[in-house]
């Protein structure tokens, strides 16, 4: 087995050795105080200024060569709100580790070395499911993307796992050369090159960090099951928070501009008609968001096509007879609203497409190229139709 139980004892730490933050003794606060109750412990004696001492880790390795830090395999409180708001879309962007070497149990030489990103999250994932082995864990510097994701968007690279490589020392910590990758980080790796310029061997490794122990247990060797990428109701559900926060981010000026240009009408403008129909266009905006974000992915298998925008579209277009029963608007208007709403869940469910394991980066910039044009003349039409209602009558 390539990831041996932990223990300790049957670990060469002659050249070093590991200090138990949970041993570490801090000199006691004083005990008398000017007001309130006693003190909390003073620092603990292994921080270092400028540097934080994160909760996840367990110990530090300490020798001639960098630290190495031994990080818990189990999750606390702070982990899961941590992950909670990531999938919520909160503090997302910053919710990243150092990149640098890791550890979990007590990691000798022949001890494997998993490769991953250095997205808290996957992080987290990853050393959760390495429980009672003794690993290495190389953190690439993905600047705070999953590996899928920083695969596509070419962080997650031959270039950085070399320079992490050379950079930590990693040669000198093991007596093999090989680093285990997972697999939907493959796009991002040439194993020939990773070779060719620092002598590691590059392992792809199951999808998902949950099978990393069996992985290791059946000698680096993975299953059919363990190829397999699956993109279930539930794990599609888990990606729709964030795709709503992102959303109300990045467009949340538009509502108020909606109900001014609502307001416009023969009498110049009038308050009351910008907010009537300030509403409605508010609404149909919001339905088009829902459509996209929401129902398209929960429905994905079930929709007709294969292109993401046309999913959106033909969802979006038959919700329009209950749209024109509930709004009871004029032709224009409701063609208006309806034009809007369907360019708005086509666009919103095209950029769900990066989520997916449907299609390859040149599938979404093709459908990209087609929809796009579509998307925004229609959004225009119907925007000009809504503009133009009120001076005339159809």
């Amino acid at each position: 087995m390539a990831g041996t139980k932990s223990g300790r004892e049957e670990k060469d730490f002659s050249e070093g050795s590991v200090i138990e933050l949970a041993e570490v003794q801090t000199a006691a606060a004083p005990q008398e105080v000017c007001c309130g109750g006693a003190p909390p412990p003073k620092t603990n004696p292994l921080e270092r200024p400028g540097y934080t001492l994160k909760p996840f880790v367990r110990a530090f390795i300490k020798d001639s060569r960098s630290d190495v830090a031994l990080v818990k395999t189990e999750l606390d409180f702070s982990d899961h709100i941590g992950a909670l708001l990531a999938r919520l879309g909160i503090n997302r962007d910053e919710y990243r580790i150092a990149p640098g070497l890791y550890g979990v149990g007590y990691p000798g030489q022949g001890s494997p070395v998993i490769v991953t990103a250095n997205y808290k999250l996957t992080f987290d994932f990853v050393r959760r499911e390495l429980a009672g082995l003794d690993c290495w864990i190389l953190v690439l510097d993905t600047c705070g993307i999953n590996v899928w994701c920083a695969a596509g968007k070419r962080t997650f690279s031959t270039e950085e796992i070399v320079y992490r490589i050379k950079e930590t020392g990693l040669s000198e910590r093991v007596n093999h050369r090989r680093v285990i990758v997972p697999q939907l980080g493959a796009s991002g790796i040439a194993a020939h090159e990773v070779r060719k310029r620092c002598g590691f061997r590059v392992v792809y490794g199951p999808v998902k960090a949950v099978a990393l122990k069996a992985f290791l247990e059946n000698d680096m060797q993975a299953t059919e099951k363990m190829r397999t990428v699956t993109f279930t109701f539930g794990e599609r559900f888990e990606l729709i928070p964030v795709e709503f926060y992102l959303f109300g981010r990045k467009v949340w000026w538009i509502f108020p501009l909606l109900f001014i240009i609502s307001g416009f009408s023969p009498d110049i403008f009038s308050p009351l008609q910008g907010w009537q129909r300030g509403i409605l266009v508010s609404s149909a905006a919001l339905w088009g968001g829902v459509c996209g974000m929401l129902i398209v992915p929960l429905l994905l298998p079930w929709i007709p096509g294969r292109a993401f925008s046309l999913k959106g579209a033909l969802l979006a277009m038959a919700t329009t007879p209950a749209f024109v029963l509930v709004a009871d608007l004029q032709v224009l208007e409701t063609t208006a609203l309806v034009l809007v709403f369907t360019s708005i869940s086509s666009h919103l469910a095209m950029n769900f497409t990066g989520s997916t394991p449907y299609t390859s980066p040149s599938g979404v910039e093709k459908e990209m190229k087609r929809a796009l044009p579509l998307q925004g003349l229609a959004l225009a039409a119907g925007i000009v139709m809504w503009l133009a209602a009120p001076f005339v009558n159809i």
